[in-house]
């Protein structure tokens, strides 16, 4: 159901913008999301939205001839859209796209998709039925390095790949204040959980990606190494368990540096991440490096990776419902495997079966 839709000109069918709206004005949307959409003529951002209300003059800075909505309930009785992107901390997004959803418009929302796995499935069976599109931020997946590695994989350059290592090291979790101006993302209320959701959720659609296959088991650590002021962990170490070989993944806020680490192992070769290089070893051969720049590392909003997911999301409005599949999917198995990791670590770190689930992101019955 739009809204409204497309009229004749001379003869001509003339297709009106999409008009979106932002929910939450913090950094990712204004420094991540905002310059990827005003780049797009067949979309306007025509209103916001956010929890602290000073952000209005951020709004009336970038969007001048947009509308100020104090409240999501009011924005969503407001004026006519066709979606909402959500930029709000990880314990809101459930609600927030639950109620987009209920009034009829699509959703694209910053990762995770969810904080609770419970949450996951009802949002996806009310978004077939009401006919939306639920899609969710994987930026990483545009990043120039990432496509790299996955077009260097998709070659088969290093064959079948055995393992893979995945090491992200922060000195502190990103700057990022809630309503009363302290860190949303070590308060578990609003961030769900520490560094596992915070970067795990980007490594996990990466890696599994890479890997092809459906996990089968994987084990967990989750610990607080040197902030200790704040209740959730600062550090989780992970190990994956896949058909055709296994990975390691290392998370950190405790670092004494910035820096992210990937080395990938296959039957005829490796590739390894230094800095913002990617380098190629097969044997007999010499080492091969491209440069793709900027490092994982540089930045946390990435506006230069947006565009991607930008084009993504508006593909599947278009009627493109393998592609909403594919990210449904995707984040169906980062909330299952974040769930998992979150009970192997209560539970000593034990090996905790990964269960199976269709394209659509429901169980299998097998």
């Amino acid at each position: 159901m739009r809204l409204w839709g497309p009229w004749r000109r001379n003869g001509t069918l003339i297709k009106p913008p999409l008009r979106g709206a932002l929910v939450g004005l913090g950094n990712v949307a204004i420094h991540g999301h905002l310059p990827g959409w005003l780049e797009r003529a067949e979309v306007r951002i025509v209103a916001a939205t956010d929890a602290q209300p000073t952000q209005q003059h951020a709004m009336a800075d970038k969007l001048p001839h947009a509308q100020w909505f104090e409240t999501i309930e009011s924005l969503l009785a407001g004026m006519p859209l066709d979606f909402i992107d959500i930029c709000t901390p990880p314990g809101t997004h459930s609600t927030l796209i639950e109620a987009a959803l209920r009034h009829g418009l699509h959703v694209l929302c910053e990762k995770p998709l969810v904080s609770c796995l419970e949450d996951f499935q009802p949002l996806a069976d009310l978004a077939r039925r009401r006919q939306r599109v639920l899609y969710t931020v994987h930026n990483w997946h545009e990043a120039p390095l990432i496509r790299k590695i996955s077009e260097l994989l998709g070659q088969g350059l290093i064959g079948d790949i055995r393992s893979c290592v995945w090491q992200v090291l922060r000195t502190q979790p990103a700057v990022a204040n809630d309503a009363h101006g302290d860190n949303w993302r070590v308060n578990p209320d609003l961030a769900g959980g520490g560094v596992l959701l915070d970067h795990g959720w980007h490594a996990l659609y990466v890696l599994t990606a890479w890997m092809g296959r459906h996990p089968t088991c994987l084990r967990a650590q989750l610990e607080i190494r040197r902030h200790t002021q704040w209740p959730v962990e600062d550090t989780a170490s992970i190990e994956i368990e896949f058909p055709s070989g296994k990975a390691d993944m290392f998370l950190t806020w405790a670092a004494e540096t910035r820096m992210n680490e990937i080395r990938l192992e296959g039957t005829e070769g490796t590739i390894r991440v230094e800095d913002d290089w990617v380098l190629l070893n097969r044997a007999g051969d010499r080492t091969r490096k491209w440069s793709c720049p900027p490092s994982l590392s540089k930045g946390s909003h990435h506006p230069d990776w947006f565009g991607g997911v930008a084009s993504r999301f508006l593909t599947a409005l278009s009627g493109d419902t393998a592609e909403q599949e594919r990210n449904l999917s995707e984040a169906a198995l980062c909330a299952t495997l974040i769930a998992k990791a979150q009970e192997s670590s209560r539970t000593g770190g034990i090996w905790l079966p990964v269960p199976a689930f269709t394209h659509s992101g429901n169980r299998s019955v097998s």
